[in-house]
């Protein structure tokens, strides 16, 4: 288990009196949970929040070798992401394209520590309105080019003809029902928390929500084996395991690439596939997606 900070032990490690520790939690999200009703801070996630919240970060010193062939993609996972990469492969043989399962927010980083060439990403703005630019605007000194690869429609999956009579977000908070949860950093476990908030719900207070499963199909593998009554997760893995569905909202599912990289080769022939039949036909075997502006560069306020 992952070391646990008291509130004391947190205001030593950040230099900060006690008071301004909650200060800290309302106003600028420092990673914390209660338990038995006593604040306690996940060192790891901690560190992670000094790191994205420090000005000026360094450059890394390392850099990606000029393309060769091999194209690396990070970030959040998707089954038809997953299906165009093995196409890619498949279309073009003298090039490789493997995929790092890290989170939207995980991709982002690694991005900018110049160790992918795109990093997958579906992380909604405050305002609820945007997808990946405000991120973009903290991790990046130069914004990187928005690639729209989807549109996908994100909900609660459950169990097949739903036997807990869950109707929305608010239901899961029954003393009956347990959940199989996306880890912190993904998109998906940010708009969950979104909508437990506007729910009235604590996260800790519904059975499960520590278990986290690091991609959708996993999460619905949980429920699909019995263990868990449902997960925050997309359409699609309802349709592969033939689960049952709630709605919440339609989001923008975008490959971020920098502007140094955006001609790569690999870069270019990737893109390109998302303009070719043979991708059209994986969209009409899986559910839950549109592709209307697959391929299109998007700006912020132009949501295509």
């Amino acid at each position: 288990m992952k070391k646990l900070l008291s509130t004391k032990e947190i205001a030593q490690y950040l230099s900060i009196n006690e008071k301004m520790v909650y200060t800290l939690i309302a106003e600028k999200g420092l990673p914390a949970t209660k338990i038995t009703g006593k604040w306690v801070f996940p060192i790891h996630l901690v560190e992670q929040w000094i790191e994205t919240n420090t000005d000026n970060y360094p450059e890394p010193a390392a850099q990606l070798p000029p393309y060769h062939g091999l194209l690396i993609i990070t970030g959040s996972n998707d089954p038809l992401l997953d299906k165009t990469i093995s196409l890619f492969n498949n279309l073009y043989p003298e090039h490789v394209a493997v995929f790092g399962n890290m989170g939207s927010m995980g991709g982002l980083r690694a991005l900018r520590q110049n160790l992918c060439h795109m990093a997958s990403s579906h992380l909604l703005a405050d305002n609820e309105k945007e997808y990946n630019f405000d991120f973009a605007k903290k991790e990046f000194d130069k914004m990187p080019a928005i690639v729209n690869f989807c549109r996908r429609e994100q909900g609660i999956l459950i169990q097949k003809e739903n036997p807990k009579g869950i109707k929305s977000v608010a239901d899961l908070a029954g003393e009956s029902i347990t959940i199989s949860n996306r880890p912190l950093g993904t998109g998906t476990r940010l708009l969950f928390d979104r909508e437990l908030e506007k729910a009235g719900l604590e996260g800790d207070k519904i059975n499960g929500y520590r278990s986290e499963f690091s991609r959708h199909l996993d999460a619905g593998l949980e429920i699909l084996s019995g263990r868990s009554d449902a997960a925050p997760g997309i359409r699609a893995i309802a349709g592969i395991l033939d689960l049952d569905f709630i709605p919440l909202r339609w989001e923008r599912f975008d490959l971020l690439i920098p502007k140094d990289r955006f001609f790569d080769k690999g870069v270019q022939l990737f893109l390109g596939v998302l303009h070719e039949e043979p991708f059209r036909i994986l969209f009409k075997e899986n559910f839950g997606y549109d592709l209307k502006s697959s391929g299109k560069v998007v700006y912020p306020g132009n949501d295509n």
